[in-house]
């Protein structure tokens, strides 16, 4: 039988400690993952929407196109919340007549959920619209025409459609931190506790370190055992 030699008795305690840190720590980092909070712009197609490939600024829209908005939190495109509701042209723009040099564009706005709010704000009631504008108008244009007052940042992001969300734009958002129903609402708009919002280290990343400090502990004690 081979015998180990003390010292590599001595080196695999502390080795055991190193690749616990970092498959734990390592964990809590994944839980940590970061995405953004912001109103997503899309396109409908026949009966399904595609993530638009131009921002509402520069994208014309022809007459008959339907348009949607979406808030909520997501990493990126690949995984963007769709609107909601109904996307039929013959519906939402059926009391706007067709006129002459102008073009009819239809808007899907979805506020979201309670969930995906900033701290403190309620979404309101998602709605359809039918914007009569200029030929020539971006997305944007028709926006503004019939869900306004609409916000930018200096960047021209837009952070917010009939005024919502109040504050912030695109900002980061991990999986603890303010991604909780606003004050005084739960998952469904109803009256619940008050909601705190985690700012902090995650129980993840504390618990992690907990258990790091532990087997620490344990192989300094084993290894003074053995050299006893």
């Amino acid at each position: 039988m081979t015998r180990v030699p003390a010292g590599a008795r001595l080196l695999t305690a502390p080795l055991l400690v190193l690749l616990a840190a970092c498959v734990l720590l390592g964990g809590a980092g994944r839980a940590q993952a970061v995405g953004y909070r912001y109103w997503s712009f899309w396109e409908r197609g026949g009966n399904a929407w595609t993530y638009a490939t131009q921002g509402p600024s520069t994208s014309r829209p022809a007459d008959g196109d339907v348009q949607g908005f979406r808030f909520a939190v997501s990493e990126d495109s690949s995984d963007a919340t769709k609107p909601r509701g109904s996307a039929d042209f013959a519906t939402i723009c059926a009391g706007t007549p067709a006129r002459d040099g102008q073009k009819r564009v239809a808007l899907v706005l979805d506020f979201g959920t309670a969930a995906d709010a900033p701290s403190g704000e309620r979404p309101p009631a998602g709605r359809t619209a039918c914007a009569r504008v200029p030929g020539d108008a971006t997305t944007a244009d028709a926006l503004a025409a019939v869900a306004g007052p609409l916000r930018y940042d200096t960047n021209a992001l837009l952070c917010a459609i009939a005024g919502y969300p109040a504050k912030g734009c695109g900002e980061q958002v991990t999986s603890g931190q303010d991604r909780a129903p606003a004050k005084g609402t739960d998952h469904k708009g109803q009256a619940s506790a008050k909601n705190t919002a985690h700012h902090g280290p995650s129980v993840g990343l504390l618990a992690g370190a907990a258990a790091v400090a532990v087997l620490g502990a344990a192989a300094v004690w084993q290894a003074r055992r053995r050299r006893g």
